[in-house]
């Protein structure tokens, strides 16, 4: 592989930089404190090309790499990793399933639209006793006249409070096998679904819902690559979005360092600046070794992404590192400002709770380490 960006890529970097200083920046600090994501951004989205990065050109997306996808997802991060994670919860989680699978119909009606930010989209798999096992839900769908009728419950779905239709997984057979799991297209409201917004401690404006389904039907043309074949598609856009979410701990983890190399260096004790003592530039050298390291397996991953080689061992390998590192160096942030850390005029709490965030979602770490020690034949 070769270590450089390529023009291209770098000129898409300052795109996303300029768009995220002039349009996202100005609008965080509200929207943290209000727990609420303003719907208009994904139409600027959608205008600036960025909800199709990963699909191609004749089915209306930009056509771009796993690498430039990557860069767009660390620098959203950078500014806010809330407006990132409703970014890539709508336009890779819900709607790659439809681009997949999905008749010419269902790509018109409800992709389309999405890659053009007209309508939002969200990808309803976890549910409240399953945790990471997805071949344990327990969300049922009974085929009857026109159509399926859907009972159960999702939690923790991104973009559920606010989405147009939201894709949910549900067990079309009583047998747990993988067979039996398929995708539905459910245009919100449904009067069969009841949504909660969750208050959350991290990406506190990407509004998340908690999701009660009672006898909720959808038309037989919501199906979504029939009765078997999804699951599949579940397993694959799961893996790939794992180093989507690397890039996005990536830019979280740059954003701490700045911020406190920033700090250290204007913030005076006595006569000496912060930066002056050891024990806060070994912090600094740490968060900068660490970030550079990570870094690298991240876009190491997204380019075996492009020539086809990813598995599932180095997209975990990736997850696992980019967001540990992003945790520590947060908390070294908040060490570093000291008391000015836990205070909300300051980024960096915000850093430390959204880093928390990808610990634990889109696979825990733990299950991370599971996927690569399965890699090692131990």
């Amino acid at each position: 592989m070769d270590f450089t960006f390529t023009e291209e890529q770098q000129q898409i970097r300052e795109t996303i930089k300029r768009f995220c200083e002039t349009e996202i920046k100005p609008l965080v600090f509200e929207a943290e404190e209000t727990e609420s994501f303003p719907r208009e951004m994904f139409k600027k989205w959608g205008e600036l090309g960025i909800l199709g990065t990963r699909y191609p050109v004749e089915s209306g997306g930009t056509g771009m790499d796993k690498i430039s996808d990557c860069i767009i997802r660390e620098e959203l991060s950078y500014i806010s990793q809330a407006f990132a994670s409703s970014m890539s919860a709508h336009s890779h989680l819900g709607i790659w399933p439809i681009w997949k699978t999905g008749t010419e119909e269902q790509k018109e009606r409800f992709f389309k639209p999405a890659i053009r930010g007209d309508k939002i989209a969200a990808f309803g798999l976890s549910e409240p006793d399953v945790g990471s096992n997805i071949r344990a839900l327990k969300t049922r769908a009974e085929k009857v006249d026109g159509g399926w009728k859907l009972n159960g419950s999702k939690m923790y779905i991104t973009n559920a409070p606010i989405a147009d239709f939201i894709l949910v997984a549900a067990r079309t057979a009583p047998e747990q096998r993988p067979e039996s799991i398929s995708l539905f297209i459910v245009e919100m409201p449904n009067k069969g679904f009841e949504i909660h917004k969750l208050k959350k401690e991290g990406i506190r404006s990407s509004e998340t819902g908690l999701i009660f389904i009672n006898d909720a039907f959808v038309p037989d043309d919501c199906l979504l690559g029939g009765e078997t074949g999804t699951y599949p598609v579940i397993l694959e856009s799961l893996t790939e979005n794992r180093v989507g979410v690397a890039a996005n701990s990536l830019g979280i983890a740059r954003a701490a360092l700045d911020a406190s190399v920033s700090y250290a260096r204007d913030r005076k004790i006595g006569n000496r600046k912060v930066s002056d003592f050891q024990a806060i530039a070994h912090k600094l050298a740490d968060m900068a070794a660490n970030i550079e390291a990570a870094k690298w397996i991240v876009y190491h991953a997204a380019w075996c992404v492009d020539q086809e080689t990813l598995t599932n061992a180095i997209a975990a390998k990736a997850k696992l590192i980019s967001s540990e590192v992003a945790l520590k160096a947060s908390e070294h942030a908040i060490r570093i400002h000291g008391g000015a850390g836990i205070m909300r005029e300051y980024p960096v709490g915000r850093f430390h709770r959204d880093a928390f965030v990808y610990v634990i979602g889109e696979g825990t770490s733990e299950i991370q380490r599971n996927i690569i020690a399965r890699s090692l034949d131990l």
